[in-house]
């Protein structure tokens, strides 16, 4: 069996030679808690015109001096970047924003470029705008936190083509890779009572 095959034991871990998207309001922080989470090389596509660009000196310790940034014309060279980057085997990930809709074509070849590399690709996509030929799908929001400096975060898994769907709220403050998953309500872990 490949390691690709493999299910990983860790609901948040993408997995590894295949390409996976993420959207919603929260998509930015799902893509930074994976950027903490993969070592080597990071490549980030973005096109050339958005102004939002990952803050060096906010990024987990480390990510900074890892991270690539790529700022291309327009989409087909956006994807070409992209397609580029997941070939080349020392990147641990790849995250692009396109702006417009994947169709099957370019998600499969985004897919065979990332298995010819070994590498992981994460595509930021708007709402309703990925392709069928993703591994997986994440669909990120924020949430309000019982704290006003508490940093929640609903992802849920909407697509994958290897297990099953999932939702969970994590606690995470963008310091390191370490999450704390949040219980539901009426689930807290209690200590055992003993016998009397």
């Amino acid at each position: 069996m490949l390691l690709r095959d493999m299910a990983p034991s860790d609901p948040l871990t993408l997995l590894r030679a295949r390409v996976h998207e993420a959207e919603g309001r929260g998509r930015r922080a799902f893509a930074l808690f994976q950027v903490a989470r993969h070592l080597g090389p990071l490549v980030w596509v973005l096109p050339s015109h958005v102004p939002e660009l990952p803050m060096l000196n906010g990024l987990p310790e480390g990510v900074g001096a890892r991270l690539h940034l790529i700022r291309p014309e327009g989409e087909v060279d956006l994807l070409w970047c992209v397609e580029e980057a997941l070939r080349s085997a020392p990147i641990g990930l790849v995250i692009a924003e396109p702006e417009k809709p994947l169709s099957l074509t370019a998600g499969r070849r985004l897919q065979l470029a990332a298995e010819a590399g070994r590498t992981t690709g994460l595509m930021l996509t708007r709402q309703d705008a990925g392709s069928n030929a993703t591994e997986t799908r994440w669909l990120c929001e924020p949430k309000a936190g019982p704290k006003p400096d508490s940093t929640l975060h609903a992802w849920s898994l909407i697509k994958n083509k290897r297990g099953t769907l999932g939702d969970w709220t994590l606690d995470w403050n963008g310091a390191s890779a370490h999450v704390h998953m949040v219980s539901e309500a009426r689930e807290r872990c209690e200590p055992a009572r003993t016998a009397q």
